[in-house]
């Protein structure tokens, strides 16, 4: 009896191995195309994950696992054979205490119910990515996932109490627990987050939540430069912080016309929120909205929830929005997610639009301009290795200019497959090599097989460094 058989005799049908049913596996949402598991298995306790994987470390199979599939940098797809393990039967919230401001969960749960169910009890759980409706709570944890209230709540490590993980060897071990605070040695949760998969399978969550603010005005500011714009959310946030603060610039306003209209002279536009009690709410929106008016063209603000979800809807919606602008069918999206300090956030744009020209691609610039985090959405044909290679200098270019203004190539998206390159030149510019050499490391005592997301963030091979 060989793994796939004995699999079987406790997942059943829940073991996959029709081609057909595999096909889609072979994808994410980034613009790879992995190898066809060779199975795919929806286990439905953190015991059936057990199982897998003692079987998996006894026959050596590599192992990816896969929550909503919305990985854009190919984290969720496999590199060459092996399984794919779906997380999306265990979707369940587990327990909820308001006193304790906790949420236990599965790794299944989609962000969006997460907020539904938790919506009803008053609170909210702050990671909000752009891909909420698909990505799942144990996705979001592998990739330390951001979204657009970060510049309020920060991101996903900053809202995980504790961790269920089986390791590579079957062993389920537990991290934190639902206490808000503690010092216990190492931060073996802090190490599980941003590891995408590669040292253990998360199995329950404990997340922390807070309290939804009462009430939100949102503001929408639009500039003639980066520069204005920079000045502007700088000034807001030595003053107060936002609920969120996010810019866009022409080519993805461009994009969604019936939800922004912008006057004319604009590249750039920002959405700033205020949030706090009715007492409160409108000297913090006129704050806010008089310092944007101090360096915008036009500013306008509302309360107005219809008019402030279409508004939402459209900046969260933009990567689909701007796939709307492709000059033909072969373009894909490819997409940039480098962060730099806030106060080098308008210089680093600047250069950035620089290489984008002298780089000959076509791309649109927006993100979470009160972290400093900048998405750049590149149009890209997949199948022309000419624009390719723009393509590819582009983000190696991008990459860079993060890491000379003192960023990162990744903020809240992963290494996986798209990034390792530019993983290692970060590493390299800071004369950090031994960085990796421990991450290395530590992989090996996680995972001394590598079965676990083989290849994703960097390979576990040094010489594949240069």
């Amino acid at each position: 009896m060989g793994f796939i058989e004995e699999v079987r005799t406790f997942l059943g049908n829940y073991a996959i191995t029709r081609k057909e049913d595999l096909i889609p596996y072979m994808n994410d949402a980034s613009y790879f195309t992995g190898e066809m598991p060779e199975a795919v298995l929806l286990p439905g306790s953190p015991e059936d994950v057990q199982r897998i994987m003692k079987l998996a470390y006894k026959y050596e199979v590599p192992v990816v696992v896969r929550g909503g599939g919305s990985s854009l940098t190919g984290s969720s797809i496999l590199k060459n054979e092996g399984i794919v393990i779906s997380m999306l039967r265990m979707n369940h919230i587990i327990d909820l205490n308001l006193n304790d401001k906790c949420v236990v969960a599965e790794p299944g749960v989609r962000l969006d119910d997460l907020e539904r169910f938790l919506d009803k009890y008053g609170h909210f759980y702050p990671p909000d990515p752009a891909s909420s409706r698909s990505a799942t709570v144990g996705g979001s944890i592998s990739t330390n996932a951001g979204g657009l209230r970060g510049v309020a709540y920060g991101v996903t490590k900053d809202w995980v109490l504790g961790l269920e993980v089986v390791l590579a060897d079957g062993t389920l071990v537990k991290f934190g627990n639902k206490a808000l605070k503690r010092s216990m040695g190492y931060d073996m949760t802090a190490l599980m987050i941003g590891s995408e998969g590669t040292l253990g399978i998360i199995t329950k969550a404990y997340l922390k939540i807070w309290p939804k603010p009462e009430r939100i005005a949102r503001i929408l500011a639009f500039f003639r430069t980066i520069d204005d714009a920079g000045n502007a959310i700088s000034e807001v946030k030595e003053r107060i912080i936002p609920e969120m603060a996010e810019f866009m610039d022409k080519i993805s306003l461009d994009s969604v016309p019936d939800a922004i209209k912008y006057p004319e002279g604009t590249n750039y536009a920002l959405i700033v929120d205020a949030s706090g009690p009715p007492e409160t709410l409108q000297r913090r929106r006129e704050q806010i909205e008089g310092i944007l008016k101090k360096y915008a063209i036009e500013t306008r603000s509302t309360t107005d929830k219809a008019e402030m979800n279409r508004i939402y809807l459209a900046r969260k919606g933009l990567y689909a929005s701007i796939l709307r602008l492709r000059k033909s069918e072969k373009e894909y999206i490819v997409i940039g997610d480098i962060v730099v300090p806030v106060s080098e956030l308008p210089s680093a744009l600047k250069e950035i639009e620089k290489a984008r020209d002298v780089d000959g691609v076509r791309c649109a610039l927006f993100g979470h301009i009160g972290d400093g985090n900048i998405h750049a959405n590149i149009f890209a044909d997949l199948s022309n290795e000419e624009a390719m290679a723009k393509v590819n200098k582009f983000m190696m270019d991008m990459a860079m200019i993060s890491v000379r203004h003192g960023g990162s190539v990744s903020a809240e998206h992963g290494i996986g497959l798209e990034k390792k390159k530019l993983f290692v030149e970060e590493m390299r510019f800071h004369d950090n090599m031994r960085t990796l050499d421990l991450m290395r490391s530590i992989k090996r005592i996680f995972d001394p097989k590598n079965i676990l997301n083989r290849g994703n963030i960097f390979d576990q091979d040094a010489g594949s460094d240069s």
